[in-house]
């Protein structure tokens, strides 16, 4: 029986409703922050809306995606967007639905500009995609996700399965270079080169383990998993790599209030705090995970605690049922301890808002056992 159980008086459908419309409700697609690009941060919120349209079929929520896309990508497929970086990767999650449910060419030739970015973009000596030229040598967990469930889902529909190939390879990269023996847990990036002033000497990791780009790697590998036919060589290895970090990952939640620190390992520093968006995209990726069968059904009761926390001690709802989502780090680079905690935090940030509308989209699926 699907779990249906209302938190503050909503089911976790009704929350992706409430927290897609707050946003669509106050902004034209296009003005989302920051406004008239292209970029995750709207890629990831609408990835959030497109569920909500593919469980309800409300119109609304499928017109509000399409809009963003079609006032950024003219009708031969042109658009701007980064050429050096993974993160431009990530909107084109929307591109293959708006193909397959409206059949214009367009969504297709955008799409495989995006997939030919791959083509160019710097790699380390063991063919590790650079997160972006700006960062030079380095392989951030945050861009498995920025480029992994698109590329995948390229090179299956239009028959490049030397696509699958390389974010398989890509993942095995980031796992072997940025695990953490100590927690079972991944650091927030990896630099081939040493230079950096974060990196630890010898392994040349990050010296952290970041929520959000751990949360990032988790939804990634997650997604993945469910795309990979039955069978495929690599799928029981990667969820055997889910149950692992689950596993891991739910020693570190908070016993109070069920969500994550900024900083997972470390919740015992009294300048450590806890985080909305890592907290949401733990949530997605341990429901997801119970869901598709790939963990035991007793991590359910992990979900659901860091779910109800996320709305209890994050959310707010004003005057006018709108829904304000705090307690979201700003976008962050890699660095020291003191870096990620001294960062600020925002209210509807839409890379929070999107990954609580997805956790909220795998809530509402998650079966109780």
């Amino acid at each position: 029986m699907t779990n249906q159980t209302a938190v503050n008086g909503k089911t976790a459908l009704e929350w992706a409703e409430r927290a897609s419309e707050s946003l669509m409700n106050q902004y034209e697609p296009l003005q989302l922050s920051p406004a008239n690009r292209w970029h995750y941060h709207q890629g990831v919120f609408l990835c959030g809306v497109h569920s909500v349209w593919q469980e309800t079929k409300n119109d609304e929520y499928f017109h509000y995606f399409k809009e963003y896309v079609d006032k950024l990508v003219d009708e031969q497929g042109n658009f701007y967007f980064a050429r050096d970086e993974l993160d431009a990767i990530q909107p084109g999650l929307l591109l293959l639905p708006l193909y397959n449910q409206t059949g214009e060419e367009r969504y297709k030739i955008a799409a495989t500009k995006l997939r030919n970015l791959l083509n160019t973009i710097n790699k380390t000596k063991e063919g590790g995609f650079w997160h972006k030229d700006k960062y030079p040598y380095q392989m951030w967990l945050d861009g498995l996700y920025m480029a992994g469930p698109f590329t995948l889902q390229y090179g299956q529909q239009f028959g490049q399965p030397d696509l699958v190939d390389l974010v398989l390879y890509q993942e095995s990269l980031m796992r072997k270079n940025t695990k953490d023996e100590k927690t079972g847990l991944y650091f927030h990036g990896w630099d081939e080169s040493g230079k950096t002033p974060w990196h630890i000497p010898g392994t040349n990791t990050a010296p952290e383990i970041w929520g959000r780009s751990l949360g990032w790697y988790g939804l990634a590998v997650v997604d993945i998993i469910s795309m990979l036919p039955d069978g495929h060589s690599k799928k029981e290895e990667l969820i055997g790599v889910i149950q692992d970090l689950v596993h891991n990952l739910v020693r570190y939640q908070d016993e109070e209030t069920g969500l994550w620190y900024q900083v997972i390992d470390k919740g015992d520093q009294e300048d450590n705090w806890l985080e909305s968006s890592c907290s949401s995209l733990f949530v997605y990726t341990i429901a997801k995970a119970v869901n598709e069968g790939y963990i035991d059904s007793k991590y359910y009761e992990h979900a659901q605690k860091g779910y109800e926390g996320i709305i209890r001690h994050c959310i707010e709802v004003d005057h006018h049922d709108q829904v304000i989502l705090s307690g979201i780090c700003i976008g962050t680079s890699i660095g020291v301890y003191d870096y990620y905690v001294e960062r600020e935090t925002s209210e509807n940030d839409l890379h929070g808002v999107g990954a609580f509308i997805l956790a909220s989209m795998q809530m509402n699926q998650l079966k109780s056992k």
